[in-house]
C-alpha cells in the first residue's frame, strides 16, 4: 500500500486525500446523527418515566385525601358562623374556628388551647372577652353541656348538675371540684398530657394525691 501511494503522482495523491476526508466526514455525520437520535429517545423515555411517576404520586395524594377520616364538631360562641362543621381527622381547634367563619371581635382566644386536636362529636365554645369562665365548659364531649344555663345555676353561679370533664377541663375548672387545689389540678393536667385521656373516671386515682376517699367525694361530680 505504501509503495502504491508513493508511486502516485501529485494529483492522484490529492484525490486520495480528498476521498479519505470525505469518508471520514461521512462517518462523522453518521455517528453524530445516531448519537442525537439515541439522546432524543433517551430524553423522551426519561420524560415519560417522570410523567408516569408524577401521575402515580398525584393519584396517591388524591387517594390519601379521599380516605382520610372526617370529624364533625359543633362550634358555638364568638364565631361568625356558629354551627356544625366538618373537618379532617387531626384538625385543631383553630381549624374549627376558621371553618365556622373565624372569630368575632369579642372573642377571647387566650383562654383556649388553639392547638388542641378536636374529636368527633365535640362541642367547642369560644368565650367572650372578660367572660366568667367558671360558668363555662370550654370543651365538652357531651352535647348541651358546653354552656351552663342561668336557670340551672345556684346563687354562686355554679351548676349543680353538670359534671366536670376531667379530660377537657382547664385548671381553673378542675379547682372547683371538692378537695382539688391548684397543685392537684395541675397534676391531673400533667397526667393526661403524659398518658393520654382518662379511659374511666376511676383512672383519676392514678394521679398523685387522689386516693379512694377523695375519689368517693369526686365520682358524682366528674365525667370523661
Amino acid at each position: 500500500m505504501k509503495d502504491i501511494i508513493l508511486n502516485l503522482n501529485k494529483k492522484q495523491k490529492i484525490i486520495c486525500i480528498i476521498i479519505i476526508l470525505l469518508i471520514l466526514f461521512a462517518l462523522f455525520i453518521y455517528i453524530y446523527n445516531n448519537f442525537n437520535k439515541y439522546s432524543e429517545n433517551d430524553e423522551i423515555i426519561l420524560n415519560n418515566n417522570i410523567n408516569e411517576i408524577e401521575n402515580i404520586q398525584e393519584k396517591e395524594k388524591i387517594g390519601i385525601a379521599e380516605n382520610k377520616e372526617k370529624v364533625i364538631v359543633h362550634v358555638i360562641g364568638e364565631v361568625n358562623n356558629p354551627g356544625v362543621v366538618t373537618l379532617e381527622e387531626g384538625s385543631r381547634i383553630i381549624d374549627a374556628i376558621n371553618a365556622a367563619g373565624g372569630k368575632t371581635e369579642e372573642a377571647d382566644l387566650s383562654k383556649i388551647n388553639l392547638a388542641y386536636i378536636v374529636e368527633d362529636g365535640t362541642q367547642i365554645y369560644i368565650p367572650r372577652i372578660n367572660e366568667n369562665l367558671n360558668e363555662i365548659e370550654l370543651m365538652s364531649e357531651n352535647a348541651g353541656q358546653s354552656i351552663i344555663l342561668e336557670s340551672n345555676t345556684g346563687s354562686n353561679g355554679e351548676d349543680k348538675n353538670v359534671k366536670v370533664n376531667i379530660n377537657t377541663a382547664n385548671k381553673e375548672k378542675l379547682e372547683t371540684l371538692p378537695g382539688i387545689g391548684e397543685t392537684t389540678a395541675q397534676k391531673i393536667i400533667d397526667y393526661r398530657e403524659e398518658n393520654g385521656k382518662f379511659k374511666s373516671i376511676e383512672d383519676i386515682k392514678n394521679v398523685g394525691g387522689i386516693g379512694d376517699a377523695k375519689f368517693n367525694s369526686l365520682k358524682d361530680k366528674i365525667t370523661i
